[in-house]
């Protein structure tokens, strides 16, 4: 049997998604000792969001990787549409935004992360394990002071001066009971599934009807689409049998009609995803600081988790980096000034989930409507879209790049924070 291996580092980041990656990029770019230790061995997991928002690609531009990262397989949208039983709304004109990116791109995220990934690889104090799975916090006297993983070869033990988790709704944070979750809704589930994009078709973006609502990503020759359901409803569904399942999808959407037989042959092609919305009441403790979906769990809607957990990191990486950068460790009080920064734009977009868009959704308690009040609005009001796009593109609380601190300002950074 393998030896426990050790390693010491300033910053462990738990979690190789959106918000781990940044984190890490931005602190190395900041000259500190970064690992991140994400449990799978690869990111290619098929089911997930795909959105690249505005605010993520002026973080992509400020950091002088813009142009790269475009040159990757996408699909730019200057709006998103819905097809309605009442006719086509558009949802979000990205158009009219500020600044060099008037869109939302639509990027596989496993490639986005991998982007991450290479771009924070090339500053020295970068380094991310693949295939460690976080089992235990290490605390000391109160204090969490690192972290054992379990890995191909053998288990592993981290000391880090901070710990961020950025590991997801199952954050072993949330896992562990170590940080409370606070407040926690169901506003549905999602079946995630993936069918031959038809020939010819013009691709609606979204489709919201009475009783249901899918949302139709583009991958080149295939779709990835996501159907919303009741929470809890999948159980029903499957009892109701396969047939009808397809027969429901074909009237929601007829040119998918000759490819779903062949392609949702049985319920192993429909993966289910249990959605919730909720929060952590605290999101820090001694050594220790939570961000992204480990902070707040979102609903798909809007797409807006990955970029959230983008501005997430940019945040705790402008905060901690001068900290860090002098060989100091960040007290509670400055982990503290994280969750003050980034709960206010957590909590109206949770908001906006649960209640601004909760009649777009089938629910087990609510027949649905041809007539959702969003898109009644929609149609009453022609620049409502544009503020819409405004605030899932930019969201309610941009958060600039902080410069790469330097050793000459250090000094005065940490005074600025010692004052919060």
């Amino acid at each position: 049997m393998p030896g426990v291996s050790t390693e010491s580092v300033r910053v462990c980041v738990i979690g190789g998604g959106p918000a781990g990656l940044m984190t890490g990029l931005l602190l190395a770019r900041s000259g500190v000792d970064v690992l991140v230790l994400e449990k799978h061995p690869d990111f290619l997991r098929d089911f997930r969001g795909d959105t690249v928002h505005t605010s993520t690609l002026l973080a992509m531009n400020e950091l002088g990787l813009a142009e790269e990262f475009l040159a990757l397989p996408h699909v730019e949208l200057p709006q998103l549409p819905m097809a309605t039983g009442t006719g086509p709304v558009v949802f979000a004109d990205f158009s009219a935004l500020p600044g060099p990116f008037p869109f939302v791109a639509f990027m596989p995220q496993w490639d986005v992360l991998n982007f991450l990934a290479e771009a924070a690889g090339r500053y020295p104090g970068f380094r991310l394990v693949q295939e460690a799975e976080v089992t235990e916090l290490v605390q000391r006297d109160g204090t969490v002071v690192g972290a054992r993983a379990r890995t191909p070869d053998g288990p592993l033990r981290i000391t880090a001066d901070l710990v961020i988790a950025a590991d997801g709704r199952h954050s072993i944070v949330r896992r562990s009971g170590l940080l409370e979750v606070a407040a926690s809704a169901a506003p549905m589930d999602v079946l995630w599934f993936r069918v031959s994009k038809p020939d010819g078709d013009r691709l609606p973006t979204v489709r919201s009807g009475k009783g249901f609502f899918i949302v139709c990503i583009d991958r080149g020759d295939y779709l990835q689409v996501a159907y919303m359901i009741p929470k809890g409803g999948f159980a029903t569904i499957r009892t109701a049998g396969l047939a009808r399942f397809r027969a429901d999808l074909a009237a929601i959407y007829p040119a998918l009609a000759p490819h779903l037989e062949a392609e949702i042959s049985d319920w192993g092609d429909v993966k289910p995803l249990d959605v919730r919305v909720d929060r952590l009441r605290c999101w820090y403790r001694p050594g220790l600081v939570a961000i992204g979906d480990a902070a707040h769990a979102m609903s798909p809607a809007g797409g807006v988790g990955i970029n959230l957990a983008v501005q997430d990191a940019i945040a705790a990486a402008r905060l901690l980096a001068p900290i860090l950068a002098t060989g100091a460790t960040p007290t509670t009080a400055q982990l503290r000034t994280i969750q003050r920064r980034r709960e206010f734009p957590m909590r109206v977009v949770q908001f906006a989930q649960l209640h601004l868009l909760a009649d777009l959704y089938p629910s087990a308690g609510r027949a649905g409507t041809d007539k959702p009040l969003l898109v009644r609005l929609l149609r009453r009001f022609p620049r409502l879209p544009r503020l819409v796009a405004r605030v899932i593109g930019l969201g309610v609380r941009p958060e600039p790049v902080p410069p790469a601190v330097t050793s000459s300002e250090t000094t005065t950074a940490l005074s600025k924070l010692r004052e919060n």
